[in-house]
């Protein structure tokens, strides 16, 4: 089950966003045409099929407009729906609906994109491999993107740099060895904080198992050679596979004993479920 995400982590990015969209002097072209007392009813719709996140965000850009406005939403999160179906349904102030209609569509369309890419993904693997998004979030929606990705059945590596010790290769080259770096982070971190280290070749992989992490990053290796990686850590630690992972690819790197799949373009490079806004204007008030 999908937990929700809860407001308080994005209604200052809502607020944000509306701000930015009405800038100085509102929306002056629904404002200098429709009067305050026109009503309407509107339609988000799919246009395209995929698995929809960001129903509640979208629906809390319009009630920051306008805390009467009525909206049904027709499916939730996590859903899958085909093209043409009905998201979600509003009744209230025509301006309300044509002044939050882009910011709401904004963020419906880029949520639902990833979750759809995920969906893509993990529907595929059958197992118990995850699919997992990186930290190559868009900055300021972090929280945002990697819930879309739970809504698309997958997993979330760190949130930030706070999360888990992850020693990577610029690491390496400032510290000097594998060794030398758990020890220093051992050192300095709670004992209920991971560690992991991104590896590139063999030698580096037996390095980090005579350290006893708790997890290993194969990144960018041949199959031939994350097969040959498995092999040596034979369970003792989860192992992590990086580096151009996707649809054609993801079954057989799951198929060679991969643990997890971390895929940074779910979050910066897949392109937005195509959502949008069917109005149906009724009679002023």
């Amino acid at each position: 089950m999908l937990t929700p995400l809860p407001p308080l982590l994005y209604e200052d990015i809502v607020r944000r966003a509306l701000r930015e969209d009405l800038g100085r002097s509102g929306d002056v072209t629904t404002d200098s045409m429709v009067s305050l007392g026109k009503q309407a009813s509107a339609r988000i719709v799919a246009r395209k099929a995929g698995c929809v996140a960001g129903i509640e965000v979208a629906i809390l850009a319009f009630r920051l407009l306008d805390s009467e406005l009525k909206i049904d939403p027709m499916v939730s999160d996590g859903h899958e729906v085909g093209a043409g179906e009905v998201l979600a349904v509003l009744q209230g102030s025509a301006r309300t609906i044509l002044q939050g209609e882009r910011t709401a569509l904004n963020f419906l369309g880029h949520l639902s994109g990833i979750a759809t890419a995920t969906h893509s993904i993990v529907k595929q693997i059958k197992g118990p491999t995850r699919v997992l998004c990186t930290r190559k979030t868009t900055p300021g929606l972090g929280a945002l993107e990697k819930y879309a990705v739970r809504a698309g059945g997958g997993f979330n590596h760190r949130f930030g740099l706070d999360d888990a010790v992850l020693i990577k290769e610029n690491h390496l080259a400032v510290v000097g060895s594998i060794s030398e770096a758990v020890r220093r982070a051992r050192a300095r971190v709670g004992h209920m904080v991971k560690i992991e280290v991104e590896v590139e070749d063999l030698d580096q992989v037996r390095e980090s198992l005579s350290q006893q992490v708790d997890a290993v990053l194969l990144d960018n290796m041949s199959l031939e050679m994350i097969r040959e990686a498995v092999r040596l850590v034979e369970g003792r630690v989860l192992v992590e596979v990086s580096g151009g992972v996707n649809a054609d690819n993801a079954v057989s790197l799951a198929e060679a004993g991969a643990d997890l799949l971390s895929i940074g373009w779910l979050t910066h490079s897949s392109p937005s479920l195509d959502v949008a806004l069917d109005m149906d204007l009724s009679s002023s008030t």
